[in-house]
């Protein structure tokens, strides 16, 4: 009986932990359940009651419909080897003209265009721009044709939300979102060369098959024209690869520049500063930065300004000059007799000075161009009565392995005369040589033997 009687309190005391044991953390999660879904109706009530993301997807949704109608996506034939590619672009005008990258449509002997409702027409190449990288198409005019919106005398600033559209990897009339991230950079373009830049950096995503899109700002409005994206692989700037969260644009004002001249037909002029600089920073250490004046033109109009050799440029039309692919940028975007504000120091004092911009020498546009092809291409150009003699070609280069040597006469790029080194020399590039594409060439030798040539880039 005592041994019955001994082992109840035990019994008890057993009985009571198992009950802990088990109901207290199921009571615990009975409230913290409770709990959560307490937390969880006031936090639906809070959603429902603001609207501000309803409205943000509203006002996104806005972006989206007022933008789309103004895209375009474009497909491009190759004259040769049944090359194919496929880009973006955007409607300019009423009068049927779209602009889009220069190297979306180098090389083309067919372009189309299909519009956000399916409707599809055959477009013409009125022009481009091989050092910016633009280029204009036209299309017959219609009712579908909606001209983008352009903040025009906007300016952009690090850190603006904007919005890329176009046709990554072929999905058409997509649009990604970003913020500004940079301002006045520096990229290769899929032309092959940097040539007038000052790009916008953004985070938007943007690949393969986004080139020659609008990027547009929070009003639908568009502040740039998609150009190139940074990968791992490439940071100088590439239209190969995937989104590694740094894409490039071509600001509005140097579009703005260019379109007009490319339909009027004549030759896009820029505006010239005559001045050389190097990038400097302000003597005695200071951070602030700027571009150093080294020479000036004897009768250039930096010159009759009053600029002087040792002048640091820190602002030009209160865009901050933080090294020379800026200050090139801005006055490249400018037109010839523009006038300018341009802020110095001079021996420590900030001046103000008015310029009117001068015409950028042909000579130099040439020499630009023609270095491009010397260092990609081993290929070295001059003027002769005939067209463009063959100056000089390096071994195992790109230009040696087509056959082109030493003084042979090259007076046709893709069946078209050229009249000189300058004109040859925009003609390779205005067909997409820099940005991978085959260009036939017609050359003649002393002797007075003509012969077709192909120039290619070096396989990879």
């Amino acid at each position: 009986m005592r041994r019955i009687v001994s082992f109840g309190p035990a019994f008890v005391v057993l009985t009571c932990a198992v009950v802990v044991l088990f109901a207290v953390p199921s009571a615990i999660r009975a409230i913290t359940a409770a709990r959560t879904r307490a937390t969880v109706t006031l936090a639906q009530q809070r959603l429902d009651q603001d609207d501000v993301l309803v409205r943000l997807n509203a006002a996104v949704r806005d972006i989206a419909l007022s933008v789309e109608p103004s895209v375009v996506h474009v497909d491009v034939g190759g004259r040769r080897e049944g090359r194919a590619s496929s880009g973006s672009g955007w409607v300019w005008d009423d009068a049927g003209h779209l602009v889009t990258n220069a190297h979306v449509v180098a090389g083309a002997d067919r372009i189309s265009v299909q519009f956000h409702d399916g409707q599809t027409s055959r477009a013409t190449l009125v022009g481009m721009d091989p050092l910016s990288d633009i280029a204009v198409l036209r299309v017959e005019p219609g009712p579908h044709l909606v001209p983008a919106r352009r903040a025009v005398g906007e300016r952009v600033f690090k850190g603006d939300r904007v919005f890329a559209f176009g046709s990554p990897f072929g999905f058409k009339f997509s649009m990604s979102e970003g913020i500004v991230s940079g301002l006045g950079r520096s990229a290769r373009t899929a032309m092959g060369f940097a040539g007038f830049s000052n790009f916008i950096q953004t985070d938007a995503a943007v690949n393969p098959g986004n080139s020659g899109g609008p990027l547009v700002d929070v009003r639908g409005r568009l502040v740039g024209m998609n150009v190139a994206i940074a990968t791992a692989q490439d940071t100088r700037g590439s239209t190969e690869g995937q989104s590694a969260g740094i894409s490039f644009a071509i600001p509005l004002a140097m579009i703005e520049s260019r379109v007009p001249q490319l339909i009027a037909g004549g030759p896009v002029l820029s505006g010239y500063l005559g001045i050389t600089f190097s990038a400097e920073n302000i003597p005695g250490g200071s951070l602030r930065r700027g571009v150093e004046i080294t020479a000036l033109a004897e009768n250039g109009p930096g010159r009759a300004a009053g600029l002087a050799v040792g002048d640091l440029i820190t602002s030009i039309d209160g865009t901050t000059i933080t090294g020379p692919e800026v200050l090139r940028g801005v006055i490249s975007a400018s037109s010839p007799g523009q006038d300018v504000e341009l802020i110095v120091l001079r021996a420590g004092e900030s001046l103000t000075l008015r310029v009117t911009l001068g015409e950028y020498p042909r000579a130099a546009r040439s020499a630009e161009l023609q270095s491009e092809l010397f260092r990609e291409f081993g290929l070295s150009l001059r003027d002769v009565r005939e067209g463009a003699v063959i100056w000089d070609v390096l071994e195992d280069t790109p230009a040696s392995v087509c056959g082109l040597e030493r003084g042979l006469i090259l007076f046709s790029v893709e069946g078209a005369r050229v009249a000189d080194a300058a004109e040859a020399a925009s003609a390779l590039l205005a067909q997409g040589l820099l940005a991978g594409k085959p260009v036939s060439v017609r050359v003649r030798a002393s002797d007075g033997q003509e012969r077709d040539l192909v120039l290619r880039s070096a396989p990879d």
